[in-house]
C-alpha cells in the first residue's frame, strides 16, 4: 500500500457498487486528483445473478467472477476488511488476511459492504445448510449434489439412498426459484448416466413462508413460475418455514418430515451486520440511512448504495407512495454507482450532487435450460413473457450487465459452446480439500511398538544387572 498526500478516497467492499463506483470515480477523475482504495476480503467481484447457472454447469465459475486489480489498474486493492470507522479523525481500521491490524486515513467515503444471508436460529441450519452468496458456495453445490448421485448410485441401502437423493430449497425469491430450477435440470442430465438412479429417484423441495414464489415478476408470473416446477416433479410448499433440519432430518411447520443431506438456503438477505460498527445512522433493518443523493445522513464526506443502503425511490413517491425505497437488486446497484461515483466527485470539488431516480424497468428469471419468466416495464405497459423467450431475455439482459468485455464474451462462448456439447456432470468434491492423499502420503509412518511381554523382559533384564553391579 503506497501512502500519498493526495486526498483519499476509500470504497469499502468490492461488489457490483464498490466496483462500478471505483470505475466510474477513476475514469473521470483528474490526473493526481486522488487516491481510490478499494478493500474487500475478496480480491475479486462476483456476479451474483449468475449463481445458479454456474451451479448448474452452465457457466465456468470463473467467468463469473471479475478479478478487482485487473479492471481497477490504477486504485488500491486491499484485501481485508474494514472492521471500524473513526469519522471524528476520519480512520478506518483494515483487518488483512495476515497479520495485524493497522489504520488507513481517508477523505471521503463510499460503503458499500452489500449483504449477506439472512438466517434465523433454526437448529441445524449452520450444519446443514448451503447458502447461495458466493461463487464458492455455487461450486460446492454443484459438487454436493453430484456427489449425492454418486453416493446413491452406488449403495443398496434405501434409507441412504432416499436421503441422497432427497434435495430441500428454502426460498422462493429469484435466488431460490432460479437455483432450484437450474439444479432440477443438472440433475435430470446426470442421472443419465448413472444405472441405479433416475429422476424419479429423485425429490425436489421448495419451501417458502410467503404464499407465493418470485413475487419480483409480479403475481401471474409467479403462479406460472410455480406451476412450471411442478411440473417438473418440485414439490412447493407455499406459507410454511422450516422448523429444524438437525443431522438433515427436515421438519415443516406444515408437519412435513425427510431426510435430506442437501439443504440449501436462499430465504432473503440482510444488510452486512458489521455496518453497526461505523457509527452510521441506520434504518429499522440494518441499512445505512440515505439521502436520495446517495450521502449518508448528516454527513457531506460519506456515501452508500446497493444492498446494504436504504434509499428512498423518488420514481415510487411521485406516484404516491411516501414510504417507496429502492429495491435490493442488480437494476438499481448498476446505476446508483453511476451516480455515487458522479456525486464523489462533485463533493470532493464543492459542486452540487444530483438526486438518483430511476424507474423500474422489470425483472428476468431463467428457471433452467429454456425456460424462464420475464416482465418488461415500458412506461405504462407491462409485457409479461415465460418459456423460451422470457429465458432469451434473462440470459440477454444479464449477459449485457456483466461487467468488462472480457467476462461478457467468456459467458456468450461458455452459452454458444453449451449449445453444441452436452454439459459436465463430473463432482470435484476433492477439491475443497485438495492436501487431503498428499497428507496421508506423507505423513511420518507410525512408529511400531515392542511387543508388551518383550518390553518388560527387557526391562526386568536391566533391573537384575543394575543389581549385581551394586
Amino acid at each position: 500500500m503506497s501512502t500519498t498526500e493526495r486526498p483519499r478516497i476509500l470504497v469499502v467492499g468490492g461488489g457490483y457498487v464498490g466496483l462500478y463506483a471505483a470505475r466510474r470515480i477513476l475514469k473521470k477523475m483528474r490526473y493526481g486528483e486522488a487516491t481510490v482504495t478499494v478493500v474487500d476480503p475478496r480480491s475479486y467481484m462476483t456476479y451474483q445473478p449468475f449463481l445458479p447457472e454456474a451451479a448448474a454447469g452452465n457457466i465456468s465459475p470463473r467467468h463469473v467472477v471479475v478479478p478487482l486489480r485487473r479492471v481497477l489498474p490504477k486504485a488500491e486493492v486491499l484485501t481485508g476488511r474494514v472492521t471500524t470507522i473513526d469519522q471524528d479523525r476520519k480512520v478506518a481500521t483494515i483487518a488483512p488476511l495476515v497479520g495485524e491490524a493497522y489504520e488507513l486515513p481517508f477523505d471521503y467515503l463510499v460503503v458499500a459492504l452489500g449483504a449477506v444471508s439472512r438466517t434465523f436460529p433454526i437448529p441445524g441450519l449452520a450444519e446443514q445448510g448451503i447458502g447461495m452468496k458466493g461463487i464458492e458456495e455455487a461450486i460446492g453445490l454443484r459438487n454436493h449434489v453430484l456427489e449425492q448421485l454418486d453416493k446413491a448410485d452406488s449403495t443398496n441401502d434405501e434409507e441412504i439412498r432416499r436421503k441422497a437423493l432427497t434435495f430441500v430449497f428454502v426460498g422462493g425469491g429469484f435466488a431460490g426459484a432460479e437455483t432450484i430450477g437450474e439444479v432440477e435440470d443438472m440433475a435430470r442430465d446426470a442421472a443419465k448416466y448413472y444405472k441405479n438412479v433416475s429422476r424419479e429417484d429423485m425429490r425436489f423441495i421448495l419451501v417458502d413462508a410467503a404464499d407465493k414464489i418470485l413475487p419480483e415478476v409480479g403475481p401471474k408470473l409467479g403462479k406460472y413460475g410455480k406451476e412450471h416446477l411442478e411440473g417438473r416433479g418440485v414439490e412447493v410448499y407455499l406459507s410454511t418455514s422450516m422448523d429444524s433440519c438437525v443431522d438433515g432430518h427436515v421438519v415443516l411447520k406444515n408437519g412435513l418430515e425427510v431426510d435430506s443431506n442437501t439443504i440449501v438456503w436462499t430465504a432473503g438477505v440482510k444488510p452486512n451486520p458489521v455496518l453497526s460498527r461505523y457509527g452510521l445512522p441506520l434504518g429499522p433493518r440494518g441499512h445505512v440511512d440515505c439521502e436520495t443523493t446517495l450521502q449518508v445522513k448528516g454527513t457531506d464526506y460519506i456515501w452508500a448504495a446497493g444492498d446494504n443502503a436504504q434509499v428512498p425511490d423518488l420514481v415510487g413517491r411521485k406516484a404516491g407512495n411516501e414510504n417507496a425505497w429502492c429495491p435490493p437488486n442488480a437494476q438499481h446497484a448498476l446505476r446508483q454507482a453511476r451516480v455515487l461515483g458522479d456525486n464523489v466527485l462533485s463533493g470532493m470539488r464543492g459542486f452540487p450532487q444530483k438526486d438518483y431516480s430511476h424507474a423500474n424497468k422489470g425483472a428476468v428469471a431463467g428457471l433452467g435450460l429454456h425456460k424462464g419468466v420475464a416482465m418488461i416495464v415500458m412506461g405504462k405497459m407491462k409485457i409479461k413473457l415465460k418459456g423460451r423467450l422470457a429465458w432469451y431475455m434473462h440470459r440477454g439482459y444479464h449477459g449485457m450487465a456483466m461487467p468488462t468485455w472480457n467476462r461478457k464474451i467468456r459467458v456468450f462462448a461458455d452459452w454458444t459452446l453449451g449449445m453444441f456439447l452436452k454439459r459436465e456432470v463430473v463432482s470435484l468434491g476433492a477439491i475443497e480439500t485438495p492436501r487431503e492423499e498428499f497428507y496421508e502420503a506423507a505423513k511420518p509412518a507410525p512408529v511400531a511398538s515392542a511387543p508388551k511381554e518383550k518390553t518388560e523382559a527387557k526391562a526386568k533384564e536391566k533391573t537384575e544387572e543394575k543389581a549385581k553391579a551394586s
